[in-house]
């Protein structure tokens, strides 16, 4: 049985007894309208006086605000965006992988190689680029992979040294700053940090952009 059908059982109780009810058998009929006129004499009919029907209020709004509760939390749930609440201290997000499990850097550094630049699920649920070095050394920043023009996620064109966008031919240099429209803005950065785990943190960032000197569209 499920805890909001059990507490509406125990409404439907409380309010009997609210009311001035008291449970009896089927057979005891006559005794409940017996005790009905005594209670509100010859002639009278039996009104719940203020105190009762306002605990009788209070247990019914309490029994749809639980069933109500209980179906809105995973109708909201579906629209929130994955890994939405998963946060590291400072506001960081641990990123994913693409099988959903977290990335560490050694394990990231383990399985790459220098100069590669690959996706992680990042803020928001966004793809996410981390970088490594020639060296393998991890950049302290990551890049947005959603192009700054209709959303397209751009790709790594390695040959190219470049960001590519395949939908209307885009380009960012090697730190995501746009040099070919018809994107307008270069791509959003996030500061990439370490929790005492050794998993990989983004946090957003709120910062001067390196790369263009102004203040981050994105915030």
């Amino acid at each position: 049985m499920s805890v909001a059908r059990l507490f509406s059982i125990v409404c439907v109780i409380l309010s009997a007894v609210a009311y001035g009810f008291s449970p009896v058998k089927l057979s005891s009929r006559p005794n409940i309208v017996r005790s009905i006129k005594m209670e509100a004499g010859p002639g009278e009919v039996f009104v719940p006086d203020m105190p009762r029907r306002n605990a009788m209020n209070a247990i019914l709004v309490g029994a749809v605000g639980v069933s109500a509760l209980g179906l809105a939390v995973p109708y909201i749930s579906f629209f929130l965006p994955p890994g939405f609440g998963q946060s590291g201290g400072g506001g960081g997000v641990v990123a994913k992988d693409a099988l959903g499990n977290d990335v560490t850097v050694k394990g990231w550094l383990d399985s790459h190689q220098g100069g590669a630049r690959e996706l992680v699920q990042g803020l928001k649920g966004d793809a996410t680029y981390l970088i490594l070095d020639e060296n393998k050394n991890m950049a302290d920043f990551a890049l947005n992979a959603v192009c700054t023009h209709l959303g397209c996620v751009v790709p790594w064109n390695k040959a190219e040294n470049k960001f590519m966008c395949p939908c209307h031919g885009s380009q960012y240099n090697k730190d995501g700053k746009v040099v070919r429209g018809p994107a307008p803005l270069s791509l959003a950065l996030a500061h990439r940090e370490q929790d005492d785990a050794g998993k990989v943190l983004l946090r957003t960032w709120t910062e001067t952009d390196f790369r263009t000197g102004e203040a981050p569209w994105w915030k």
